[in-house]
């Protein structure tokens, strides 16, 4: 009879809030036998500093190709956006949001998208929860000492956290 050493089955989660100016993203470790995720990092990628949408959206590229590189994500999950109040904010967020799928589909990462009502009731029990209820929620299940900031970063884990959840129907 031989020894099998099991190999531990790691992923990385990368989670996206796409948005105009600020995109969110937060990164979990998914360990095989855990059913904590661990978070590896979180933060934003500002793109304020740039006037042409042009610009931003090659910068946006140039960033996330980065996180790929220096994280690994084995899938990104990210927020499905709908519904807009403002259509010159729209088409910006439509735009990143296409800039990330082309950049994780050209790395050849799987995408999960998920509605926010889909995140907060994943993440909180209630689909109308406010984002500072959902923020507090991640820091509690993620184990977060100190307010997640900006709130895209806390949306990010969140999406993360989302997935990571579907994936193991916890």
């Amino acid at each position: 009879m031989t020894n099998k050493i099991k190999k531990r089955n790691k992923k990385v989660i990368l989670g996206i809030d796409p948005g105009s100016t600020t995109i969110g993203y937060g990164i979990l470790k998914c360990n095989g036998n855990i059913n904590q995720p661990e978070v590896i990092n979180y933060g934003y990628i500002d793109l304020k500093g740039h006037s042409q949408q042009e610009i931003k959206l090659l910068h946006l590229y140039l960033d996330l190709q980065e996180i790929y590189n220096i994280y690994k994500p084995d899938t990104i999950a990210i927020e499905n956006i709908y519904f807009f109040k403002n259509v010159k904010t729209a088409n910006s967020v439509i735009q990143s949001k296409g800039v990330i799928l082309f950049s994780a589909a050209k790395a050849k990462i799987k995408i999960f998208e998920y509605t926010p009502l889909q995140v907060k009731q994943t993440i909180s029990g209630y689909g109308k929860a406010t984002k500072k209820f959902v923020e507090q929620a991640v820091r509690f299940s993620l184990k977060i000492n100190k307010d997640i900031k900006p709130d895209d970063a806390s949306d990010a884990l969140a999406i993360a956290l989302c997935h990571y959840r579907h994936l193991t129907n916890i």
